[in-house]
């Protein structure tokens, strides 16, 4: 079969047993602070599990796409190296809300993969919990007595909490659970060596292919284990693994989820991509993993970036570039590709995928060019990195690369680890690993505390469903559901819920509402707003003194105006940019709060100033044309996609949906954020700039209302200011243009007596050269406006006096500065270098420096040195 065949079968079968069939969530995680990305096919329905939401269905069956890079499930170091590892992968699942439980779970399990699939019973072994004496759990014997009915006892194993109880973090939804292994050995190897005692043994042909997770806790913070509302079955199976036990192969990268990749990159190399076979009994094959690299990480990379995750130098988006650059390094170092080829595979995948994860396909030439763009940022940082490393080692006396060094380059630059250490290893010489380390996990530490976050558990005073009534009220009676204690930054604070709340959480980039909690005894300020598992949660520093009593919750309704405004305006930003711009406008991000607006769309280009200016009108014309708000809530999704709404790419939309329209011809968007009721209310739209976020994505930063009539008020009164300045000409632009050109042909008049006095002092010292040992020494104070004039006065000299060492201090700015330059033919003897004279002399002026072998300066702050300079200079040369 083929894997698009495999995967129907899987969904199908399912589907029989009265399951419905679900789309993926978008891999980027929005509304939960532990998660970057989803990790697990649970992931998404983790609410579910902790009963603070309803079930749509009580049966669903899905495919989920996954990423694993960070945290407790961390599989990258092991993609490319071994053949069954991945960041990016599919998890099959099949899901029961409170309905079936293990005896169905496991029997289907079973039926799918010996009746459908005909996988020989023979060839699986399962795992069972084997209980956990401190969390007081015995060992899984329901599940024990129903595997005993279906397979040979001895194919059955016991499981440690390791391996054999699920837990998605520290805390959380958790259970025991039961896996299923495939024994992929030749039936010699399987004769040789019992299956069994490689379970669980990283063994690259026995492995883990489905793992039956049975929801029936939740971890606290403390610890503690209690009871679900509910108990659920969340399954696991994973794609790839399976197609490569159905398709008979010993390699997931040899099915053909990943050959046409792996093909292309074969071409594209001139590299065979060796049997497996052959590749196990020679030497590690750096050709084929970096194949496998490649092929792995263009998958995380593409459809991260189209589920609307940009790569970037923070949080998800640092993640993305590291994927994507550690592919690229792995391309430069093996595959001899020193120019952007991942863009190329994206139209593989879209291709392959377009019948499962339509949104690549959809997006594909926004994604080939965002990923492009930082091939080439990276391959431009590799060539910085080399030409950084090729000038540092010259300045060694030992063999040893300094760990720092190869630290602030992997830090600083982004230049990969293992490739300085490639270099180093060319020169003969070996990287300090342990200060490396230490540097790395000083800076693990340090990231670690910047975003440090302890909570406590939820206190639980009502088990009731909490209720958003923000798009009508801005105050309403409210009862505390629950709350807890978090320490996030050193800073404490509480999160609270309530049964219904007017208070908007932030989210599709608006930011969350400000207010109070309040009744006749005291009144408690909410200062942020978030949504968390898609429960609105309310941050507050201090605690309610009675936590039963009756609140009203009012939010601060003049800021939620001047928000409403703002999001509003984003809507006409964007109907104006698709019809100015280009229809291939769409939405990257936002940012709404009351003060301004921030939206980032998909544009490969600058906008000129004559399209931003026709945007900016446009927007402005359908304020004043008073377009009333038409709002439509609990709209089918599919209806309201074929009305020709606009929705956003990497947004998981539920089955109904909120449609906002200002004028249907104009705009039409999905959008769970609050809006003014009429574009009148907004007066008055200005934007302030545009400029580039990242490859194929532009920002604009725009103002309305008060605030675009507090930048036109300045604007002003900074042009009435320069009129004063300029004695009030009559035409502002030609004074102001006459002025520029005085100044133009002042600057060239003073860059030539410049010229001329460098001349004149160049000629002066030719004169004064005294020849120490062959060498050409000049050392003196020189009285010159800047840096720059005094390199350039170096280099005059050099032109003229062969085997020339030049030592210039002067006092720039008040500031003592040191030049220096070696003619390149001392420099070549290995005897002279003028990075490593000057940093032993920038001490006397109490200040530092650098620069190349032949030319180096310094700065410092105690003038009274420089005399100092000269002498030590003069010593150094006399002495080689």
């Amino acid at each position: 079969m083929t894997s698009s065949q495999i995967r129907q079968q899987f969904l199908q079968f399912f589907e029989s047993k009265q399951h419905t069939i679900v789309s993926s969530a978008p891999i980027v995680v929005k509304n939960d602070p532990t998660l970057l990305f989803i990790n697990s096919g649970m992931a998404p329905f983790k609410g579910i599990f902790l009963g603070q939401e309803t079930a749509k269905y009580s049966r669903i069956v899905d495919t989920q796409k996954c990423l694993r890079v960070s945290g407790k499930h961390n599989d990258l170091e092991e993609v490319g190296i071994d053949t069954y590892h991945h960041t990016f992968f599919e998890m099959l699942g099949n899901w029961s809300f409170g309905d079936y439980f293990k005896t169905e779970a496991i029997n289907w399990a079973w039926e799918l993969l010996t009746e459908v699939y005909k996988i020989p019973k023979d060839r699986l072994y399962v795992t069972v919990f084997e209980g956990h004496e401190s969390d007081g759990l015995s060992a899984d014997q329901e599940s024990l007595e129903i595997w005993k009915k279906l397979i040979d006892e001895t194919h059955i194993l016991y499981g440690s909490k390791k391996d054999n109880f699920w837990e998605m973090g520290d805390s959380g939804p958790c259970g025991p659970c039961s896996e299923i292994h495939v024994d992929l050995r030749t039936d010699e190897e399987r004769k040789h060596t019992d299956g069994k005692l490689l379970v669980n043994n990283d063994h690259p042909q026995v492995v883990e292919i489905w793992n039956n997770v049975f929801m029936q806790y939740n971890r606290l913070a403390s610890g503690k284990l209690v009871e679900l509302p509910a108990r659920h079955v969340d399954t696991g199976m994973g794609f790839e693994r399976l197609c490569m036990a159905l398709q008979g192969k010993i390699s997931n990268y040899d099915t053909d989820v990943f050959q046409p990749l792996i093909q292309f990159l074969s071409q594209l190399s001139g590299f065979a991509y060796p049997d497996l076979k052959e590749e196990k009994l020679g030497a590690k094959n750096n050709q084929a993993i970096a194949m496998r690299v490649i092929a792995d990480h263009i998958r995380a990379v593409s459809f991260t970036i189209a589920d609307g995750q940009l790569p970037s130098n923070t949080g998800a988006g640092y993640v993305i570039r590291r994927i994507l650059r550690r592919a690229v390094r792995y391309g430069y170092t093996f595959l001899n590709l020193n120019e952007p080829f991942m863009y190329k595979l994206v139209s593989i995948l879209s291709q392959q995928f377009k019948d499962v994860f339509p949104e690549l396909s959809n997006q594909q030439d926004f994604v080939q060019k965002v990923i492009m763009e930082e091939e080439n940022s990276f391959l431009r940082t590799l060539s910085a990195g080399i030409l950084r490393f090729e000038k540092y080692t010259p300045t060694k006396n030992s063999m040893q690369i300094d760990g720092a060094f190869a630290f602030e380059l992997y830090d600083t630059f982004g230049f990969p680890y293992d490739l300085t250490e490639l270099m180093a290893r060319e020169k003969g010489m070996e990287i300090d690993e342990l200060e490396f380390k230490k540097c790395l996990n000083q800076q693990k530490e340090r990231s670690r505390n910047a975003t440090l976050l302890e909570t406590d558990d939820w206190v639980i005073l009502k088990e009731k469903e909490s209720v958003f009534k923000g798009y009508d009220e801005v105050i309403t009676e409210s009862e505390i559901l629950k709350y807890r204690k978090v320490i996030a930054k050193g800073e404490e604070f509480y999160q609270i819920v309530l049964d219904q709340t007017p208070f908007y959480a932030e989210s599709g980039g608006q930011v969350g509402d400000k207010g109070l909690l309040k009744n006749v005894k005291e009144s408690i300020e909410i200062f942020d707003t978030k949504k968390e598992n898609n429960i609105i949660v309310h941050l507050s520093k201090t605690l309610p003194s009675d936590t039963s009593a009756i609140f009203m919750a009012e939010i601060n309704g003049g800021r939620r105006i001047l928000i409403a405004n703002n999001h509003s305006a984003t809507h006409l930003l964007h109907a104006a940019l698709k019809e100015i711009v280009g229809s291939h406008v769409n939405q990257k991000g936002s940012l709404v709060n009351e003060t301004n607006l921030r939206f980032d769309f998909s544009h490969f280009a600058k906008l000129s100033d004559q399209e931003l200016a026709k945007v900016e009108v446009l927007v402005n014309h359908k304020i004043q044309k008073s377009i009333a708000l038409k709002e439509e809530r609990n709209v089918p999704y599919d209806q309201a996609i074929n009305s020709g709404v606009t929705a956003l790419f990497g947004e998981k939309y539920g089955d109904f949906v909120r449609v906002i329209t200002f004028d249907d011809k104009f705009s039409k968007e999905l959008c769970g954020g609050t809006h003014t009721p009429n574009t009148s209310n907004i007066s008055l739209f200005k934007i302030i700039s545009e400029s580039a976020v990242a490859a194929g994505v532009r920002r604009i930063e725009a103002v309305t209302s008060k605030e675009a009539l507090h930048f036109y008020e300045k604007a002003y009164s900074d042009l009435e200011e320069l009129k004063e300045l300029l004695n009030n000409p009559t035409d502002v632009t030609k004074k102001l243009q006459q002025i520029l050109e005085e100044n133009a042909k002042l600057k060239k008049e003073s860059e030539e007596v410049l010229q001329e006095k460098i001349a004149t002092i160049a000629d002066q010292l030719v004169n004064k050269a005294e020849n120490i040992k062959n060498i050409h020494f000049i050392a003196q104070e020189i009285d010159l406006p800047n840096s720059d004039a005094l390199k350039q006065l170096a280099f005059n000299l050099k032109a003229k006096i062969d085997n020339l060492v030049f030592v210039a201090v002067s006092v720039i700015e008040d500031k003592p500065f040191i030049t220096l330059l070696i003619s390149d033919n001392l420099v070549a003897e290995g005897k002279l270098n003028a990075a490593k004279i000057i940093r032993d002399v920038a001490g006397l002026i109490q200040g530092g420096g650098g620069g190349q072998p032949n030319f180096a300066t310094a700065g410092g702050k105690y003038q009274e040195g420089i005399s100092q300079v000269l002498i030590k200079v003069r010593e150094i040369i006399a002495s080689v």
